[in-house]
């Protein structure tokens, strides 16, 4: 294995307009390369360090999925079970439909969510946080939004589409959060710390930050254009209450905390030293994609060619479509902020990347990195 050229692309892209990017590679759960540049204040001219905490926006995803899918394998939830069953504030939903003179009319749903439809992005919702009822109950609750509020605040608002009939990247997991929590009892920040990130060991990943952990938080930017430099812009959009525990892009966490997550997947759901976090037919079951003829015409991101969708992760099932190097059934997702996650247990490799930098070039960062990482193999 020879990682010069990925070091090199590291170099390039800080260079370009990255403030600091990481990459961290594990083969059969032994680091084999490891390598960050640049500034994590751009201002104080900080270096980049290991202890940095960032956002992961929506790598939170593969988090949420994960514990929902535990519940699954407890047999405490069925993928084919109406959502109603367990937030009964989605039992009479309504669904906005174009008339053929133009028209928007509100019609009653044909069919129930599925707790298939919250895991695949087809259930209907938006990702839409302005939306009249969102902004109802972060007004109510005084700005804390508790996630089952939340939920069933989102419920309030007509879905986009029948359910399961299309494809939407929306607010499913902030929902799946909420489900977790309804069938677990315990608030969804517990959970995560009680049944993954405790056991794996991973002490900076959380909702929420301690005053120390606060202290390591790396500033966030946004690259302006007009100026031709990132400028600062922290905090996270999506965290709308103090107490919204959001399942689609609330976590934070540091480079070596989530890649010991990423790992266990990769290792078929058990991390090096025996813990156990999902089965491996678990494993296969996220990684297995879930589009089907209706749905996937909007799976249409230009990066994600060559890929379906899982359980909440995208999942290599074509290399002539993809042009990736990496094997059919690599999986993972990706953050607004920049961060990436290979999982492929057919290769025991792991890859976690890590920036943070919104309007993050995504579709030019990672699809090259992959194939990068794979090269050098």
């Amino acid at each position: 294995m020879e990682f010069k050229p990925l070091a090199r692309f590291i170099d390039r892209i800080t260079s370009w307009r990255i403030p600091w990017a990481e990459v961290v590679v594990m083969h059969r759960n032994e680091t084999v390369f490891r390598y960050r540049n640049g500034y994590a204040d751009l201002e104080e001219k900080t270096a980049i360090d290991d202890s940095r905490i960032f956002n992961l926006y929506s790598m939170t995803k593969i988090m949420t999925c994960t514990a929902a899918l535990q519940l699954v394998e407890k047999g405490a939830i069925r993928l084919s079970d109406p959502l109603p069953d367990y937030l009964p504030e989605y039992a009479e939903m309504t669904v906005r439909k174009t008339l053929p003179d133009g028209e928007i009319a509100l019609e009653k749903a044909e069919r129930a969510i599925a707790v298939r439809d919250l895991f695949t992005m087809t259930a209907g919702f938006s990702y839409d946080l302005g939306a009249p009822s969102i902004r109802e109950v972060v007004q109510r609750t005084n700005g804390k939004v508790p996630t089952r509020e939340f939920a069933a605040a989102l419920a309030k608002e007509p879905l986009l589409f029948e359910p399961g009939t299309r494809w939407n990247y929306s607010l499913c997991h902030d929902v799946l959060a909420a489900l977790v929590e309804a069938v677990d009892g315990r608030r969804f920040g517990a959970y995560v710390k009680e049944e993954i990130t405790g056991p794996l060991g991973m002490l900076d990943t959380s909702f929420d930050l301690t005053e120390e952990q606060r202290s390591r938080l790396a500033p966030q930017y946004e690259y302006n254009d007009a100026l031709g430099k990132p400028v600062r812009k922290d905090g996270n959009g999506y965290r709308i209450g103090t107490e919204f525990e959001s399942g689609g892009a609330g976590l934070l966490s540091t480079v070596s905390d989530y890649v010991r997550f990423l790992d266990a997947l990769t290792n078929r759901g058990t991390s090096p030293d025996g813990v156990r976090i999902l089965s491996p037919a678990g494993v296969d079951l996220m990684r297995t994609d879930h589009l089907n003829e209706r749905t996937r015409a909007d799976f249409n991101w230009e990066h994600f060619a060559g890929y379906g969708y899982g359980l909440g992760v995208r999942t290599h099932i074509s290399k002539a479509g993809s042009g990736s190097l990496s094997p059919l059934g690599e999986f993972g997702w990706s953050g607004a902020a920049g961060c990436l996650a290979i999982i492929d247990p057919d290769s025991q490799l792991t890859v976690m990347y890590a920036q943070h930098l919104l309007n993050n070039q995504e579709p030019y960062v990672h699809p090259r990195l992959r194939n990068i990482v794979y090269a050098c193999l």
